[in-house]
């Protein structure tokens, strides 16, 4: 289906927001323009290898765990700036941003804060963070990317 919508709209871009699983990243680096969920050295390697072989750049999110939750994927903020490095230097990688969902019980703000912190010092313009609930936060601290489908949409049904 994505294949014959992109030659209706060629100017299209196709971002992947949630987990990438390293086995799917030749299909995500073939269909996606960008992906959001970049979060562990084998992930960024493999999509370089891919980005290489299939000759084709695509935006590129560091995902950090902002909240240092256990249950959430993620590089720890205080590994953020090492992690962009290996990134950049070691993959090769063109970083465009970084990307977070703050814990879900606690004020934003100050996560999309400490986000855009660490994207200044790294030079980073792309800050994808805030969904429907903590948008406004979000654009505060200087959002270029937010989720917010259910604000459009509605409440997904439960299943």
């Amino acid at each position: 289906k994505w294949p014959e919508l992109r030659r209706q709209w060629p100017d299209l871009r196709l971002h992947l927001i949630g987990p990438l699983q390293t086995n799917k990243t030749a299909e995500a680096v073939a269909l996606f323009d960008a992906i959001h969920s970049i979060d562990r050295p084998k992930l960024a390697s493999l999509v370089a290898r891919e980005m290489k072989a299939q000759n084709r750049q695509l935006s590129l999110f560091i995902q950090v765990n902002i909240g240092r939750e256990a249950q959430k994927a993620g590089v720890d903020p205080d590994e953020a700036d090492a992690f962009i490095a290996e990134c950049r230097e070691h993959h090769g990688l063109a970083i465009a941003g970084l990307m977070c969902i703050p814990p879900a019980e606690a004020e934003a703000l100050p996560f999309f804060q400490e986000l855009a912190r660490i994207a200044g010092r790294n030079n980073l313009p792309g800050l994808s963070m805030g969904m429907s609930g903590d948008f406004p936060a979000a654009i505060t601290a200087g959002a270029t990317h937010v989720r917010v489908g259910s604000a459009i949409f509605g409440a997904r049904p439960a299943p």
